[in-house]
């Protein structure tokens, strides 16, 4: 197997065509089996996109080379677990990258957030630091509940756009819908959450 490509993927460099369902859906098939080469030929087929998704998600090279590897080990063990009847290939593929992703920044998160509650607990807070965090606090809320407003489908496909990193194209795959379909629903949703919001 070739390693994860250095650099950020531009666009969709590297992702596989929609006419390539098939074969991604047999190589995994295969890989299920034991077929080593089938997964090597399904990683070449899926690496680029996998890697550009996870350094979306996460922000830093390092990192999402190791979520890369992390999401192929896993893909490789539950490749059995594959049913082409609830999703293509590439999608089951992208949604273990996306959940490695998230799993790291929370993980990254939960670090930052000790150290930053050592030096918190340590400094003195003054009361502009203290309006500060209510004032966060209160924009985080009003966003919550305006994204709880949307539709079943508005929110997941928001969620999935603004929140997960993913491509509308992505989106779509990860929906099962038309591209066109995730469009507007993303769409929709934006307006609706910017008419709760108040943002012109």
């Amino acid at each position: 197997m070739r390693p994860v490509p250095d650099g950020a993927p531009q666009g969709d460099l590297g992702a596989p065509s929609g006419g390539d369902a098939p074969r991604l859906a047999d190589l995994l098939r295969r890989a299920a089996l034991g077929d080593e080469a089938a997964f090597a030929e399904f990683y070449d087929a899926t690496s680029a996109r996998s890697y550009g998704l996870a350094l979306r998600v996460v922000r830093n090279p390092a990192h999402a080379e190791e979520v890369t590897q992390e999401a192929y080990l896993d893909a490789w063990r539950s490749s059995a677990r594959f049913d082409s009847g609830r999703g293509s290939a590439a999608g089951w593929l992208l949604t273990i990258v996306h959940r490695k992703a998230v799993d790291r920044v929370r993980s990254v998160e939960a670090a930052t957030a000790r150290d930053e509650g050592w030096n918190r607990d340590t400094t003195p807070v003054d009361h502009d630091q203290t309006a500060e965090s209510a004032h966060a606090s209160l924009d985080a809320a009003r966003v919550r509940n305006a994204v709880a407003t949307l539709t079943d489908v508005q929110r997941r496909a928001v969620e999935l756009a603004y929140f997960g990193g993913y491509t509308h194209t992505e989106v779509a795959t990860l929906l099962d819908v038309p591209l066109g379909t995730a469009k507007t629903r993303i769409r929709d949703g934006l307006i609706r959450l910017r008419d709760l919001m108040g943002v012109s």
